[in-house]
């Protein structure tokens, strides 16, 4: 007797595309606006931006419009969406390929810790509130700092907020700096997550990594303290999703 053939998974059917896997392995390292993904895969982009409305359909990839020019748009892959599609796609395939959660392993031992900074553009809310989850979350195997192009006098209060009650975590004492007041410095990895200080920021130097968060600042809407929780929430999970990366032998310098 025959049986029936069961389609394949959505994410099998999406990822198993040879350019829309390369996009994905590109967007799980930074957010990109169209034109760096054209450069970074070598296809024009009439086919590039297709197959990133096909991800998008397929709710794996976000897009956002760049807040330095509205013209342009940053594309965001959502990894916990992939880890769950993952997931999925192992379990329709047999029930034993069911994943469980990885137990919790100590960081490796380094000769230094890797350096990673910060930067948005007034370092009041977004760079201050990833430096302060990926030191609550690194447990001291990371070294990290955050900065802004133009620092506000104070750090916003519905950051310091956020990070009170949802984390534990207390910045009142922390100040605003300057991305000068870091010259000279080393950092293994240059983290910009407002789309105006990507344009300006610093060289710390050709062996540093640079990485894009496109995320909106939560002082600019109307949202009031729910956009900062909101905010706070999503830097927390792509912190999380950074700090293995951090972490692995592979990328040390």
């Amino acid at each position: 007797m025959v049986t029936p053939a069961q389609p394949a998974p959505a994410f099998v059917r999406l990822a198993g595309h040879p350019l829309r896997w390369r996009l994905l392995t590109e967007l799980a390292t930074s957010d990109y606006r169209v034109r760096e993904l054209v450069d970074r895969v070598g296809h024009p982009q009439n086919l590039v931006s297709y197959h990133l409305r096909l991800l998008r359909d397929g709710d794996l990839v976000t897009m956002r419009r760049s807040s330095a020019d509205a013209r342009d748009s940053y594309y965001h892959l959502d990894l916990d969406r992939c880890a769950h599609a993952l997931a999925a796609t192992g379990l329709s395939l047999h029930p034993a390929l069911r994943l469980a959660p990885a137990a919790p392993q100590p960081p490796p031992a380094f000769a230094r810790p890797p350096a990673v900074l910060f930067t948005c553009t007034g370092n009041s809310a977004r760079s201050p509130i990833a430096e302060a989850l990926l030191r609550h979350h690194g447990g001291g195997h990371v070294e990290v700092t955050s900065a802004g192009s133009h620092p506000r006098p104070h750090l916003h209060p519905d950051a310091v907020r956020a990070l009170r009650e949802g984390y534990g975590i207390d910045l009142r004492d922390q100040r605003p700096r300057h991305l000068d007041s870091l010259t000279g410095r080393h950092f293994d990895h240059v983290i910009s997550l407002c789309d105006k200080v990507r344009e300006v920021c610093p060289d710390f130097g050709g062996h540093s990594r640079r990485i894009h968060w496109s995320i909106p600042d939560p002082a600019a809407g109307q949202a009031g303290y729910p956009g900062f929780t909101r905010t706070v929430a999503e830097i927390d999970t792509r912190v999380r999703h950074l700090l293995p990366v951090l972490t692995s032998r592979e990328a040390q310098p």
